[in-house]
Formats: structure tokens, sequence, C-alpha cells
């Protein structure tokens, strides 16, 4: 399984000492499952979740949990993305997760990022991008939103709105290709409602991508 190969790879960046941010998803769930056997084996480290679910993966697998509050910095954090551009901007959000996402990858030195080389694109665009949302008057914000120039659908569990973590909703946003992540993120940080987007940019250390044959490492900085 390429999500299995990139995890386990990714997580030979984690060392004795060390304070970890795991992420959520389908790809994170086997980095977590892989640091628990490292920890088992006597790895020592700490760590904070990305979610709540993330949080109890771990506890799980007898991963030390912290609370992120007593969290100065994080030596390493390793999390999956819906895409990753050549330039290496990232979607992510596909979880629900994205807001503790955000931080807790800008508050690690080195943000390792895993995919499948399917998640590999020239631009950022086939998969919605997610942007986190208050409740309150989302309608309005929503309609903030769309005026950037794309087609959003107000994301559902179970007939409900899906509420994240922190209790807020998400809006899944069609912009079509996006060939300048910096401004589409600028734009809707700046409209009043909007908590967060899924744009991650100039944030990776690495990109760990499989195709379930062979593991490839693609650096920001190599070019």
């Amino acid at each position: 399984m390429a999500k299995k190969m990139a995890a386990e790879r990714a997580v030979e960046f984690v060392e004795d000492g060390m304070m970890v941010g795991l992420g959520t998803g389908s790809t994170a769930y086997w980095a977590i499952q892989r640091l628990g056997e490292r920890v088992r084996e006597g790895l020592k480290i700490q760590a904070v979740g990305t979610s709540e679910r993330t949080e109890a993966l771990a506890q799980a697998a007898q991963i030390p949990i912290v609370d992120f509050s007593r969290v100065a910095q994080l030596d390493v954090a390793i999390d999956g993305a819906d895409e990753v551009s050549r330039d290496f901007a990232l979607t992510k959000g596909g979880g629900g997760a994205l807001l503790r996402e955000k931080l807790v990858a800008s508050a690690a030195s080195r943000f390792i990022v895993i995919v499948d080389d399917t998640k590999l694109v020239r631009y950022l665009g086939k998969f919605p991008l997610p942007v986190e949302v208050v409740p309150f008057a989302w309608q309005l914000t929503k309609k903030r939103v769309e005026a950037a120039g794309c087609r959003s659908t107000l994301r559902m569990h179970e007939d409900q709105p899906f509420v994240t973590d922190n209790h807020n909703y998400i809006l899944d946003c069609d912009f079509g290709e996006i060939s300048d992540p910096a401004s589409v993120h600028g734009y809707l940080k700046a409209l009043p409602g909007v908590v967060e987007t899924g744009l991650f940019i100039n944030m990776a250390y690495v990109v760990v991508a499989s195709d379930g044959q062979q593991v490839a490492l693609h650096y920001p900085d190599a070019g």
C-alpha cells in the first residue's frame, strides 16, 4: 500500500527525545501505527495530536500525548495532504482538521508530508479547497467566499453540517486550477467569518511520496 510505505519512511525522521506533531487522516494513521511500534521498541517521544481522533489513535498505540499549550516548539510534524503542487503548496483539510493541522505544522521545525504519488499535481484545484468558517452567518460568509470565483458546498455529516473539533463548519470550494495559492489564501483569510483555509504554503520540509513500489523524497529547496 502506497500510503503505508510513505508513512513508514516518514517516521524514520523521528529520533529519540523528539516532540512530534501527529496528523489526521488515512495516511497519518499509518505513521501513528509505525510510531507506536517504535515506542514499544524503546523510542522515547512525546506527541501532540491534530484532532481528537488522532489523540485517541496515538494513545491506543501507546504514544504519550501532551497538551499543545505546554509545547513551545515541535521537532517534527508528520501529516498527509490532499494535493501537493509542483511548487510544494498543499491542499489539506479533507479529514476536517485543517485548523489544528496548520497550527501544529507551523510549530514544527520540520513538516514531513506523506502522500501517495497520485496526490502530486502541477497545480492545486482538482481536490476542493476546504475553508473553515464560523457557524454564525455562515451563509453570508459563503457568498463572500464565492465572490473569489468558486463554487462552494457546506460539508455535511449524516444530514447535519459537519462540525470541526473547534466547533466550526467547513466549506468545500471548487476554484478550478489554483495557479496562485498565496493570493487565494490571502483573500479568503481577510474575510470576516473565515477561520482558516486548507492552503499550506511554504511549509513542507520534505514530501515523502510512494507509488506502492518505491518511495521518493521531494525537497522544496532542491528545485
